[in-house]
């Protein structure tokens, strides 16, 4: 018996055999879950296609097209979901959006087109699923949104996606508090810096990427698998008293301040 037995998630923001999200849906079918996943457009529908076969169940994966920027195509997806009376455990939002335009240079030069869309795609869009997913979701579900560190700190060309994941952090605690009568519970995870594809797009991602591995307390690079697992854990009842929490999984790196260089002996208080 899995940690997710007879447990049915939607898993959002699946693009490629690297996701942060595929990685969490291949965990949630290793626990005993089942999933549904949801695709933007014909390439992203081709990607997941392709990687069904790798979970032993793709006859079982519901397959529904998610456009987060239109209520509409939002509730047809949630009636797709459901039909059949098919029931829901939780879902796990892995939706993020930025133009590449807008993370390069400064954040003062920042669009109001590309800020309202980064917020719309990256934030607004945990509120509306958390909403419309309520009709065919059971009590005492999960739900679980991916952020970064960059909704706290400044971290060179994440910019708008910054204060994007910041508005979807301080969503995760009022959705923790309305959806709390029903039992359902609403964590946000916060990953460091993994391989993805989304991650590479970001400029000087090796760099920083090596930073944090040498300088976290636990000196390794993180895994989308180490990531999932976590999730895992979160869906589960084993977190089952735990909502509106903010969970770092980036190997301790966040509880740092200043970090002296290797081999010193001094101490700082």
């Amino acid at each position: 018996m899995g940690l997710l037995s007879g447990k049915r998630f939607l898993v959002t923001g699946v693009a490629n055999r690297w996701s942060i999200a595929w990685a969490v849906a291949e965990a949630i079918v290793r626990e005993g879950g089942t999933i549904a996943l949801s695709y933007q457009g014909d390439t992203q529908l081709s990607n997941i296609q392709k990687l069904l076969p790798d979970l032993g169940q793709q006859e079982s994966v519901c397959l529904v097209p998610l456009d987060v920027r239109d209520d509409l195509a939002v509730k047809e997806a949630i009636k797709t979901l459901g039909s059949g009376g098919i029931r829901y455990d939780g879902f796990v939002h892995c939706i993020a959006f930025a133009k590449r335009e807008e993370l390069d240079g400064a954040f003062q030069e920042t669009s109001r087109e590309g800020f309202l869309l980064a917020q719309e795609v990256s934030a607004y869009s945990m509120v509306l699923l958390s909403r419309e997913m309520q009709a065919i979701m059971n009590d005492n579900s999960s739900i679980v949104a991916m952020t970064y560190l960059g909704s706290e700190r400044v971290v060179p060309h994440y910019n708008v996606m910054g204060t994007a994941k910041a508005a979807l952090e301080s969503a995760v605690r009022y959705l923790a508090f309305d959806l709390g009568v029903r039992g359902t519970r609403v964590n946000a995870l916060s990953a460091g810096p993994v391989k993805t594809a989304s991650g590479r797009a970001i400029k000087g991602f090796g760099d920083m990427q090596k930073v944090v591995s040498e300088q976290s307390p636990i000196k390794s690079s993180l895994t989308v698998e180490e990531v999932a697992d976590v999730t895992v854990c979160l869906l589960s009842n084993l977190f089952r008293a735990v909502t509106g929490e903010l969970l770092h999984v980036d190997m301790g790196y966040h509880a740092l301040g200043m970090v002296l260089p290797s081999g010193s002996s001094e101490s700082s208080h």
